[in-house]
């Protein structure tokens, strides 16, 4: 049996940490982990890098290991308090591009890059069902979304310029899982779900375990290429409410980008106007690719993985 190397970038995050985990138990698989900063644990077998991103040590260690493939999870997703957004652009876009680089003067053979849904952007007019023949219009309003955008831009590049490195960008929708706790998380354990007037908000989830399996799935798989890695169906913010048996706080935009605009500047909150197109122009992903083209059927619907978080909550309060 042929050893295969994988390093994963990220790896002690909410992703990275489940997808060593998994490569950790295969007998075919030599993993290196990458991160930041020092594992809380150490799995057998498994080679751990601490490294920035951003930095020259970064290809020492792509030269060192010699890895076939790459699965790119680095980037940051929840900014901290004291983030700015220079920092967020040199992590995301330039920890990206020195990685690339490292690949490409390595043979590195398959690069596997966790972009978002957010890439396409939010927009009045996006389609009510985005497929991956869709524009790219993240929101420059919008780290995280301005971010994904001129990632997968530098990365469309690299296919042209550096086509023997095979690419793999799975554009993931909300991830839910048992143990989630994100942004989007913290709307729905709120008393009343926010809701804009005139936008049913709708949101399309993917289990985290169907996102692990994608990944896994891509270092396996001969084929390549761009995919939404999204349930089955969506929920919109009026139906996450029933079924959290809650009712929605409905709120004209305007009122609430006037909120968001004063509570900015007192800095009572480090989210500004510009969350509101977040809330009321959500990307509804297509995940037909993913399933004919990329292989790759994930196990939970929008709705089942939604039910399995609220079912973990409810037993968490008690």
């Amino acid at each position: 049996m042929k050893t295969r190397s994988v390093l994963v970038t990220g790896s002690s995050g909410y992703l990275g940490n489940q997808v060593v985990a998994r490569l950790a138990q295969r007998a075919d698989v030599a993993t290196i982990a990458l991160d930041l900063r020092e594992p809380l644990q150490r799995l057998a077998g498994v080679a751990y890098e601490v490294a920035d991103i951003r930095s020259a040590d970064v290809e020492a260690i792509v030269a060192g290991h010699n890895p076939d493939v790459v699965v790119h999870l680095a980037s940051i997703v929840t900014p901290g308090k004291n983030s700015s957004r220079e920092f967020e652009y040199s992590v995301d876009v330039g920890g990206t591009r020195n990685l690339l680089q490292a690949c490409v003067r390595h043979g590195v053979r398959r690069l596997i890059v966790s972009s978002s849904g957010a890439a396409y952007g939010y927009h009045p007019d996006n389609p009510p069902w985005l497929t991956e023949s869709d524009a790219l219009r993240g929101n420059q309003s919008f780290a995280y979304s301005w971010h994904k955008r001129l990632v997968e831009e530098m990365l469309a590049d690299y296919r042209q310029s550096q086509p023997q490195l095979e690419q793999i960008i799975l554009r993931i929708g909300t991830i839910l899982g048992a143990t989630v706790n994100n942004q989007i998380t913290d709307l729905f354990k709120k008393p009343r779900l926010l809701a804009i007037r005139g936008s049913d908000s709708p949101f399309v989830f993917i289990h985290d375990q169907d996102v692990v399996g994608a990944i896994l799935h891509g270092i396996d798989s001969p084929v390549t290429g761009i995919f939404n890695v999204a349930g089955d169906g969506q929920l919109t913010i009026h139906e996450i409410a029933a079924r959290l048996n809650k009712r929605c706080l409905v709120l004209p935009a305007g009122l609430l980008r006037a909120a968001l605009w004063l509570l900015k500047k007192l800095k009572a909150t480090q989210y500004g106007p510009e969350q509101l197109d977040f809330l009321r122009y959500r990307p509804v992903l297509h995940n037909a690719r993913l399933k004919t083209e990329f292989g790759y059927v994930p196990k939970l619907s929008s709705a089942q993985v939604f039910e399995l978080w609220r079912a973990a909550q409810q037993a968490k309060a008690l």
